[in-house]
């Protein structure tokens, strides 16, 4: 039987947690150790940080609070942001992270992703793609390096990324992100329509009923959050939780 995953996803800015809505007005959060404490105790499939302050900033990974995140984490670990050596690669491997997640380096340099292929395996390699509608409802890869959408096509990208066999696609929509409306139906639907690999779906759940869409209509492997698992009530009150058991047994 399939079990889908169900994954939060934290951004890291610097030492600490934080929320964006379509990739801006950064909300403090929290401790990004006590939140994993949190998530071990509700015993959550996976989880994903994102430093979002790496990759802008031409900064190497912050391996100092990724330790500490890792010595913490209980459970399967993915780790994304200014990955753009081999040697970060290697680095984040040894510490403790299952899998690592290339976004901005997925568009620049192919034969840096075979080599970390080579290295670790299909298995535990995610390319993260950010991705936004421009005004004539069309949907372009969006970098959040540049801030701004990049000439590379969707449709193109996804079919280099086949060839390459990299473990899972990881979509986030931009327009969506911490909106907490809804996943992007359409554009999950023509990813997993275009990928031989597993999807994992980012940006815009709110609800329960949100994740079962991105799994039942959009085609994905796994859904991911992070306001839904951040904010609590409709003024958005700071609590880190997670689904209960009989929430997690309806996605059986």
């Amino acid at each position: 039987m399939f079990f889908p995953r169900v994954i939060p996803t934290l951004l890291l800015k610097d030492n600490a947690l934080v929320k964006t809505k379509k990739f801006k007005n950064e909300n403090y959060i929290g401790d990004p150790i006590n939140a994993v404490k949190i998530f071990n105790e509700k015993e959550v499939d996976e989880i994903i940080f994102l430093d979002i302050s790496a990759t802008k900033n031409w900064q190497q990974p912050n391996f100092e609070i990724l330790e500490k995140i890792s010595s913490e984490c209980f459970m399967p670990l993915a780790y994304g942001g200014g990955i753009n050596k081999i040697e970060h690669v290697k680095k984040i491997f040894r510490i403790g992270v299952e899998k690592i997640i290339i976004n901005s380096a997925a568009v620049d340099n192919y034969d840096f992703l075979r080599e970390i292929i080579d290295f670790v395996g299909s298995q535990s390699v995610i390319i993260s793609i950010d991705v936004k509608k421009t005004i004539f409802n069309k949907y372009k890869v969006y970098s959040h390096l540049l801030g701004k959408n990049i000439k590379t096509e969707l449709l193109d990208l996804l079919e280099i990324l086949n060839d390459i066999e990299v473990g899972e696609i990881f979509i986030n929509s931009v327009d969506r992100d911490g909106m907490m409306n809804g996943y992007d139906i359409e554009l999950l639907s023509l990813v997993s329509s275009n990928i031989d690999m597993p999807l994992v779906a980012c940006g815009g759940a709110g609800n329960v009923d949100h994740l079962k869409q991105g799994l039942k209509l959009g085609g994905a492997h796994a859904v991911s959050a992070g306001s839904l698992f951040v904010y609590h009530g409709k003024h958005n009150a700071v609590l880190i939780n997670y689904l209960d058991k009989q929430q997690l047994d309806g996605f059986k």
